[in-house]
């Protein structure tokens, strides 16, 4: 008779064979046994979304966790639509926009119309919901799918958008408008539908984006054409950087968006960039006496287990994982190593810096030797492949608990250039500091240590400015994590900006260091 493990392993490989065969993301109950079914569920292999629909998970994700819901959200909605309505229903116009704008981010509501809808409410975990509306669809040609999602085309989509998405969500609206090469694809389907009110808007919110040449064909083609329009700014406020129409990733040119609208709350809310330090030497001891501090911060917000204790020991190079019984939990010790090797690394990325050199410039050039650095200890004890250390990652990934969405692997090679050309041409060091620590986590260019890199990447350009090497203490974690969730879902950079402030100026009042826990003997 088969053991409890054994009866798992069979379930495990009938899972497996299902994903494989269909890479499913969401489950039917009748793809399963009830035996199959049960015993991955018990086991934390499965979760139900809605009755009769599932979800693969982790086991050790805690029970009531959002992380694997989210992760699975557009595949799970792309495979339940599909059997519910077949290839009848598509995104409302609204939400198609932010698909086409690059913006993957869980929604609350997720509208979806269909003829074959019943106008209803269907509840999905941890507060999102399926709305579909019985409405009828845009024609076939103005229909697209996008990762198994069905959606308006992106020029019917604008023309279907209701007015007040425009100055809701104008980083979504501008990112999809610059992605129009001329007016044609526009003027055909409103002349054929004579949207003269449409037209006068859509010419008003290119005109506000810069693209005048677009705006003027829009509202002469359609006068030419009998209609009159008057023209609309549906947008209430103007961007104040120009934004190249050549551009052919939405990503760029959203993150340029974003930077622009971001740097406002930063510059208000950080206190005065004390400048570049005369006494460089010791400016570059000052952050070395911080590491040990940094390390067991940093690695605990991460979730490592590591005592200063240890990480002394490592510094010192004391580590002896044969030796030593406290050095032979290798993932928290090769996280630590591989600390202090990025550490260090980031420390002559520093003086670079502090003799004058750009410090975006430094960043794009120094990174990848961080990242090499923070896992090559993993790499070499065999808890990683070489491949690990290749740079940028190849394949999605998911922030735990996170309804934000990072990049797919192919806008990562568009976007970090662009973010380093954003610090090069950045004149505030607050600002560099702060956009530069959340526009990288908000692009998540690697598998893992994103987070590290991104404090890292804030205090090289604190340095920038003079400010002092500064902790996120693993206490404010909570705070610290929910105020990134508002400025990768919401736009709300306020809070972040706001925290790494208060931790700037307890730094520069002389304010000590967060505490560690006292070192075991």
């Amino acid at each position: 008779m088969p053991t409890p493990s054994e009866k798992l392993t069979q379930s495990l490989e009938t899972l497996s064979k299902l994903q494989s065969a269909t890479g499913a993301a969401a489950i039917r109950s009748r793809d399963l046994t009830r035996t199959h079914r049960e015993r991955l569920i018990e086991n934390g292999f499965l979760q139900e979304v809605i009755k009769g629909w599932f979800i693969p998970s982790r086991p050790d994700e805690v029970r009531g966790e959002s992380t694997a819901w989210y992760a699975s959200f557009w595949r799970f909605c792309a495979v339940y639509l599909e059997e519910r309505l077949g290839k009848d229903w598509c995104l409302s116009p609204e939400q198609s926009l932010r698909l086409h704008a690059g913006n993957w981010t869980v929604p609350r509501q997720l509208v979806v119309r269909s003829p074959k809808a019943r106008n209803k409410i269907t509840a999905f975990p941890h507060g999102t919901s399926l709305l579909d509306l019985r409405a009828a669809l845009p024609v076939a040609g103005d229909r697209k799918k996008k990762e198994g999602i069905r959606i308006f085309s992106l020029e019917s989509a604008l023309i279907a958008c209701s007015p007040q998405f425009f100055a809701r969500n104008a980083t979504d609206v501008r990112t999809a408008l610059l992605m129009i090469r001329d007016a044609s694809g526009l003027l055909a389907r409103m002349l054929e539908a004579g949207q003269s009110t449409v037209a006068g808007r859509l010419a008003g919110a290119v005109r506000n984006s810069g693209r005048d040449r677009i705006a003027d064909d829009i509202t002469k083609t359609m006068i030419a054409a009998g209609y009159g329009v008057r023209e609309n700014d549906p947008f209430t406020d103007k961007p104040i950087i120009a934004l190249s129409a050549r551009e052919t990733s939405p990503y760029v040119n959203r993150i340029r968006l974003l930077w622009q609208k971001m740097r406002g709350p930063i510059i208000d809310l950080f206190p005065k960039a004390p400048g570049l330090p005369r006494d460089i030497e010791a400016y570059i001891k000052s952050v070395e006496d911080a590491f040990v501090t940094d390390a067991y911060h940093s690695l605990s917000i991460e979730g490592y287990r590591v005592t200063p204790d240890l990480i002394e020991r490592i510094r010192s190079g004391m580590w002896n994982p044969e030796a030593n019984e406290k050095d032979r939990e290798q993932s928290n010790a090769m996280a630590a190593r591989g600390y202090l090797q990025a550490f260090q690394a980031v420390q002559q990325s520093i003086e670079q810096v502090l003799r004058g050199k750009n410090p975006g410039l430094i960043a794009d050039e120094d990174h990848g030797t961080w990242y090499r650095e923070m896992f090559a200890p993993s790499v070499k004890a065999g808890l990683l492949t070489p491949a690990d250390l290749s740079g940028y990652r190849n394949g999605q990934v998911y922030i735990r608990r996170s309804m934000h969405v990072p990049l797919n692997c192919d806008a990562v090679r568009d976007a970090m250039p662009t973010l380093f050309d954003l610090l090069r041409e950045e004149t505030d060091p607050a600002v560099r500091a702060v956009l530069g620590h959340f526009i990288f986590v908000y692009i998540h260019p690697y598998m893992d240590g994103n987070g590290r890199m991104g404090r890292f990447l804030l205090n090289l350009m604190l340095a920038s400015g003079g400010y002092p090497w500064t902790v996120v203490p693993v206490g404010d974690r909570k705070t610290y994590m929910e105020a990134l969730e508002k400025s990768s879902v919401g736009e709300d950079l306020g809070p972040f900006a706001a925290f790494l402030a208060g931790l700037v100026k307890k730094r520069l009042a002389g304010e000590p260091l967060p505490a560690v826990p006292k070192a075991s003997s």
